[in-house]
């Protein structure tokens, strides 16, 4: 039986990894909220006029993008400068949070040998931007 007393240490990597994931949710959290704020203040252009909202709102997808000129994919990038679009990079960085934390975690297990978890780590990263590529899907 454990000591109640004593302190409870966390092993590196799971404080690394947490710090990491705080901050970087920290960053997605923010870039959503000012980037809503920006989109519902008019200090930023819209790519699709608030007032067209409600008839596309209930649209199939293909419908939407079509009445829009929305593109697919990683073509969002090219369209940050409106405020309605902010947002999907806040949802990019929340999505890709798990990328540097498990990146940060490499060093701490090759500093220790333990290739076996760095090598997963990585792995991870791989399939992560693999599927965020959009080459499974050819790219749609």
């Amino acid at each position: 039986m454990s000591d109640p007393m004593q302190p409870i240490v966390q092993p590196e990597e799971q404080r690394r990894y947490a710090t990491l994931l705080e901050w970087s949710t920290r960053v997605g959290l923010l870039v959503l909220v000012l980037s809503f704020a920006a989109y519902l203040s008019g200090l930023m252009p819209s790519f699709v006029p608030m007032d067209r909202l409600p008839a596309l709102w209930s649209l199939p997808v293909d419908q939407f993008l079509a009445a829009t000129g929305m593109p697919t994919g990683w073509g969002w990038v090219a369209l940050l400068r409106h405020g309605d679009v902010q947002g999907l990079a806040g949802i990019v960085i929340l999505a890709g949070c798990s990328v540097p934390c498990l990146l940060a975690l490499v060093p701490v297990y090759g500093a220790r040998r333990e290739r076996a978890f760095a090598a997963l780590c990585l792995a991870e990263v791989a399939v992560l931007l693999l599927a965020a590529s959009g080459l499974l899907s050819g790219g749609h």
